[in-house]
């Protein structure tokens, strides 16, 4: 979610935005998930994998492949805290303090110097488990491949977009794989860097992207038309006047509560990837301190924007996930160089960041990632099934699983380890299997002529 940088002892900043509010229904529906985290939720497995379905009679698993976000991490720097700990000592020195804001201080300080101990940005001991689980439960789910790559001396090829989370994520990833079979271990590449394909937003393929983040006046107008509604200036009162009293809330301007109250929401969003780092690891206890109602808000605006700057965003344009093709074409071209007989792999392993799988999602047309919108009719929660938290954890993954049988592949795919269907124009084995003809996927994403 961006952030407006507020002036606090100034006049305030210009005003953000002058749009009419959306409907009513925007106001996301107040539950007790993880949805109001965004993207910064924490990664939970979407399936029991004592459920996933079994291979068609005589099909044996030979490759298995992947895409993976890095794990729960750190806050990538200490401005949300900075901010916030600023206006506590003005507030402090003002008699502007509440009960909670006093604290709150303390609650900021501690997440602040636990998230600098373990280095901003950087895998939370959270975090390192949840790759480190993942792992040992794709070593669980196909033993019997691990088995034939130890037996045949096959490679397990470990590739990162070479950003220092994502390549911890994905040594403790690989580490874990030769932890649970020493025999694998000397199969395990290095993990090597490739930008291109899994840091396509910020590499040479990205660059139209890039120029519509910056450029585009359609995506200015509609996030601004989003985040300057009367509901994000109340909420932001609201989750203010817990902290300080209404009298110290009213000497800011309007912009700088807003900013105020997104560093408060930004805080609580990431202490869950922060747990085992907190007190005896029972959690920071943060979201004592904004009421859920305002969590949802503040969730449902970050997803706003992540949704129109990296998902399905509007109907008419796929600029913001055409780019992710050059991911795609890597997963088929490793399921077919397997089949053609010109590779020595058995198993392909790929660690990125949710700027690489929320696009791929869309380009996918994974569950939650299929709906684009219009101008006239923006994205809410009440209209639109994108939820960060659901596309993207902090963990998230997308798993291919291959089968042979004589000549014939199929291919299964897992999503946060959920089994998923390809898009809807693919045609499975038979009615209701999770298992694709990989000359049927081919088919389905136009590979073939």
């Amino acid at each position: 979610m961006r952030r407006v940088i507020p002036v606090l002892a100034t006049a305030g900043l210009a005003v953000l935005l002058t749009a009419a509010a959306l409907p009513a229904q925007a106001v996301p529906e107040h539950r007790g998930d993880s949805t109001s985290y965004g993207t910064k939720a924490p990664y939970e497995p979407r399936q029991n994998p004592r459920t996933y379905q079994q291979a068609p009679a005589g099909f044996v698993p030979v490759f298995t492949e992947n895409v993976s976000r890095h794990g729960s991490r750190a806050a990538t720097d200490s401005e949300d805290g900075d901010l916030i700990l600023a206006l506590v000592e003005k507030a402090r020195a003002a008699n502007g303090l509440t009960a909670k804001g006093r604290a709150f201080g303390p609650k900021v300080r501690a997440l602040q110097a636990a998230m600098s101990g373990v280095g901003y940005g950087d895998l939370s001991g959270r975090g390192k488990q949840e790759l480190a689980d993942t792992a040992t439960r794709l070593a669980r789910r196909l033993p019997g491949l691990f088995a034939t790559i130890a037996k045949k001396g096959e490679r397990i090829d470990v590739v990162s977009s070479g950003q220092g989370r994502a390549v911890d994520s994905a040594n403790i990833y690989a580490g874990t794989l030769a932890e649970k079979d020493p025999a694998l271990k000397p199969l395990i590449g290095p993990t090597r860097t490739d930008v291109d394909l899994l840091y396509f937003h910020k590499a040479a393929g990205g660059k139209a992207y890039r120029d519509y983040l910056a450029d585009d006046q359609r995506l200015a107008d509609t996030l601004k038309s989003i985040t300057d509604q009367p509901r994000t200036h109340g909420a932001a009162r609201s989750v203010l006047r817990k902290l300080f009293r209404t009298s110290f809330v009213d000497t800011l301007s309007a912009d700088d509560q807003v900013a105020a109250a997104q560093a408060v929401y930004n805080l609580y969003a990431i202490a869950p990837a922060m747990r085992e780092e907190s007190p005896g690891g029972r959690g920071w206890g943060l979201e004592r301190f904004l009421s859920k109602r305002d969590a949802d808000w503040f969730g449902y605006l970050s997803d706003a924007e992540d949704f129109y700057e990296k998902g399905p965003g509007f109907q008419d344009s796929d600029i913001t996930y055409r780019m992710a093709d050059v991911l795609l074409d890597d997963f088929f071209r490793q399921v077919e160089a397997k089949r053609a007989g010109t590779s020595d792999l058995g198993a392909e392993l790929r660690f990125t960041h949710a700027e690489e799988i929320i696009p791929l999602a869309a380009l996918m047309g994974l569950p939650g990632s299929t709906q684009g919108v219009t101008t006239a009719a923006p994205y809410t929660y009440a209209t639109n099934p994108w939820r960060g938290a659901s596309v993207a954890p902090l963990g998230a993954n997308i798993q291919w699983d291959v089968y042979r049988k004589g000549t014939t592949y199929l291919v299964r795919m897992l999503y946060n380890e959920k089994e998923t269907a390809f898009r809807q124009s693919c045609r499975p084995v038979s009615k209701g299997s999770t298992f694709y003809d990989l000359d049927e996927l081919e088919r389905c994403f136009g590979r073939r002529l």
